[in-house]
């Protein structure tokens, strides 16, 4: 019977141990992982009546792949929605004001974040065509820019990348940070035509399937995202080990493909999957393939604090009916943006409370992360002070800091990962995946997990393995 070791107890690797037992029962998984508990940055916490979600607030259901992998978790009951307001209310804060994000032409229009220039350049995209040539190596800040205008990359562009990398739009790589852009400028000649077309899509399978068709919405569950983790540990039972850091791979001249090491254990393997950190892969890898080993470990990530304060409800002025705002990180301020979790689900704060998580550090304040609580917590709640205009003290607090949070996708990161791809290949077993290559968001983590786990499935159904 064919074993595979997964290396890495995060979102990727749970997927690709989840879907390889369902789809290849004759095939038993292995899932190391050196912390005490999976679900990598997912990690829900309550205190007092707080529901605190450490890493990932919520998943969007824009793909199959998550929305498939919680059905067949059985979480369908579980799933809870993201209020309308939430999806419809996002603010910049810019110039000392939180200022609504644009919906639509009309509240474009009439929007101040952008010059009568750029909010024309915007509404025009889609009759813009796209040069015959495209730099391969067009940074996100420099593909907006040529779509619309700077101001439109310095500000909708910036904050979008700093909500979702925490990142700079000056040194990211469009083609791997935001692939679908491209591709929507490739096949569609527009952004806005590509993303009418989406739409059109989907309201055409949810017409084949006699669904309404809805918008994008972001979900999380009943007791937070814990609960994915939690039916992980349910299907997969005595196949996660936790607390196994794993030193080194061999490949082996035994009944096995591959030996995995970790201090104290060792593992037989017909296929190994690495889905941890990039950082730790490079560090198993070093042995086996320096070469490979160096490209993995020059993919950088950045450092984010978690601060999640919360208020009495009384001492928070005016409607929080949103999702809550950005601060876009060519500001430097000390909070990249705030969420505001209690109105984005439900039951996440007690009654007459607020429960507001901000998020801190990235790629050019790295220096916040290392402030001691007290001055982290008092600097986000003087930020919070300036935009919402709260007038009490936070009576909840709870930090979390990610010394490597988000991988950066800077400019060459498809070449490397190309490059990577051609160097693991040499290693008939190996398998590399995780969110440091092809996508950071969870819906990209479940759908290249199920990719990995068809892709593991093949090699061994070809004969490799079950000696």
């Amino acid at each position: 019977m064919p074993h595979v070791v997964v290396v890495g107890g995060g979102l990727s690797g749970l997927s690709v141990a989840f879907r390889l037992t369902q789809s290849a029962p004759d095939i038993t998984v292995t899932v190391l992982d050196p912390e005490p508990r999976v679900g990598g940055n997912i990690r829900t916490e309550s205190h007092g009546g707080f529901t605190v979600e450490c890493g990932p607030n919520g998943f969007l259901d824009s793909k199959p792949f998550l929305t498939g992998l919680c059905i067949d978790l059985g979480l369908s009951d579980r799933a809870v929605p993201a209020s309308d307001g939430s999806r419809k209310n996002r603010y910049l804060y810019l110039n000392g004001k939180l200022r609504k994000l644009p919906r639509g032409p009309l509240s474009l229009l009439t929007s101040p974040l952008l010059s009568f220039k750029s909010k024309w350049k915007l509404l025009t995209e889609a009759w813009r065509k796209p040069p015959p040539q495209v730099d391969p190596n067009e940074t996100i800040s420099q593909f907006i820019a040529r779509r619309t205008t700077q101001q439109v990359a310095d500000t909708i562009g910036d904050a979008m990348v700093t909500g979702i990398h925490g990142g700079d739009p000056e040194l990211l790589s469009v083609a791997a940070a935001f692939p679908r852009l491209v591709q929507m400028e490739r096949d569609a000649g527009s952004i806005i035509r590509g993303f009418n077309r989406a739409a059109e899509e989907r309201r055409a399978n949810a017409k084949a399937n006699g669904e309404k068709p809805t918008p994008v919405r972001m979900w999380s569950f009943r007791e937070g995202l814990r609960e994915m983790v939690s039916a992980f540990e349910n299907h997969l039972g005595k196949s996660l080990i936790t607390g196994a850091r794993v030193a080194t791979i061999e490949q082996s001249a035994s009944v096995t493909a591959w030996e995995v090491r970790s201090e104290r254990k060792s593992w037989g393997a017909d296929a190994v999957v690495l889905a941890c950190p990039a950082y730790e892969q490079a560090a198993i890898l070093n042995d086996i393939d320096p070469e490979l080993a160096g490209e993995v470990a020059a993919i950088p990530y950045n450092r984010i604090a978690v601060v999640a304060l919360g208020y009495r409800q009384q001492d928070c002025p005016g409607s929080q009916d949103g999702f809550g705002y950005i601060a876009p990180q060519n500001t430097r301020r000390d909070v990249l943006g705030v969420q505001w979790c209690s109105s984005i689900f439900p039951d996440r704060a007690p009654p007459g409370s607020v429960l507001w998580r901000a998020l801190c550090g990235g790629v050019h304040r790295t220096d916040v992360v290392d402030w001691d609580d007290d001055t982290l917590a008092r600097a986000v709640h003087q930020e919070i002070k300036l935009a919402m205009g709260v007038t009490g003290e936070p009576y909840f607090k709870r930090i979390v800091r990610w010394q490597a949070a988000i991988p950066q996708y800077v400019v060459g990161h498809v070449e490397r990962v190309a490059r990577i791809d051609a160097l693991a290949a040499k290693h008939a077993g190996l398998f590399l995946g995780g969110n440091a290559y092809r996508g950071v968001a969870m819906s990209d983590c479940a759908e290249q997990g199920e990719l990995l786990a068809e892709r593991v499935r093949t090699y061994l159904a070809a004969g490799n393995g079950g000696g």
